[in-house]
């Protein structure tokens, strides 16, 4: 398996509390970093998975068994060095 890294934005205007943090946590959101800023909540996966597919679809299920929807996925690009 590999892992993969992105951000879930979660919908409504939504502030990081210790009950969402738990709640969360117990739907299996335990390899993400839930934060909020400016009312809007976000956590960032670090998830192991068979495909980056499976492991977005995975993170969206947990997210909506703790009670949450999802309004976007945030992905970085990553610089790759250039061989000589």
């Amino acid at each position: 398996m590999t892992t993969y890294e992105f951000t879930l934005i979660l919908q409504g205007s939504l502030e990081l509390t210790e009950e969402t943090a738990d709640r969360l946590f117990e739907a299996g959101c335990n390899d993400g970093s839930p934060g909020s800023c400016g009312g809007v909540l976000s956590i960032d996966f670090h998830r192991a998975d068979e495909s980056l597919e499976a492991a977005i679809a995975s993170a969206i299920r947990d997210v909506r068994c703790a009670g949450f929807e999802v309004e976007r996925i945030e992905m970085s690009a990553r610089t790759l060095p250039i061989s000589a």
